[in-house]
């Protein structure tokens, strides 16, 4: 007797999938991305102009730490870049005392879970990850405080929204040999400038 599955592997219609729209993938909508992507970019010195308690290794271990718990809770692939690009751009203009970077990344990472994920992360649960250190009154008052320095303004563009661009030219590259000369010069990096320039 051969064996049956319970469950619904295999069973009924596959899911559709939407094509992809090459309307959403041409020139244009790529420049708007990256003319787009200077409206949020964090100030490059912070650490020497703004922040007087946090060090990049600070930052490094909070990353980490949010990297870990976006990992754990299998978040979408954007919510991490995201919360990085509000916290950095938090810290570009706010000072921000050491005892508060934690709370600081768990916000960030709440607003983009919110923004990106169909069941986003509660403030309980990102309390948990904290070792309780930071409570949930105190994680929505941080909230809040992200959201009214940030004007509200939280679409910014993540290196993932420039990849379907980036790979969509790939078999353009490929067919023109680009990457093959490129590659004997310099990087699969130096495929996309070319193309690009």
């Amino acid at each position: 007797m051969e064996p049956q599955l319970w469950c619904c592997e295999g069973d009924g219609p596959p899911i559709p999938r939407a094509y992809r729209d090459s309307n959403l993938l041409t020139d244009r909508v790529l420049h708007a991305l990256l003319r787009v992507e200077d409206m949020y970019l964090p100030a490059p010195n912070y650490f020497k102009c703004v922040q007087r308690e946090i060090s990049p290794y600070m930052r490094r271990i909070v990353a980490a730490w949010m990297l870990e718990v976006c990992e754990e809770q299998k978040c979408e692939e954007e919510v991490f870049p995201l919360a990085m690009n509000y916290m950095d751009r938090i810290l570009s203009v706010e000072p921000t005392k050491k005892n508060h970077l934690q709370l600081l990344g768990a916000a960030c990472m709440f607003l983009a879970s919110k923004l990106k994920e169909t069941i986003p992360l509660t403030a309980e649960k990102l309390c948990i990850y904290t070792d309780n250190s930071v409570t949930p009154s105190q994680l929505l008052q941080m909230e809040l405080l992200v959201l009214n320095k940030l004007k509200w303004d939280l679409a910014s563009p993540t290196p993932l929204d420039f990849i379907d661009h980036f790979l969509s030219q790939l078999p353009m590259l490929l067919e023109n040999n680009v990457c093959q000369n490129a590659a004997v010069n310099g990087t699969v990096l130096d495929c996309f400038i070319i193309l690009s320039g």
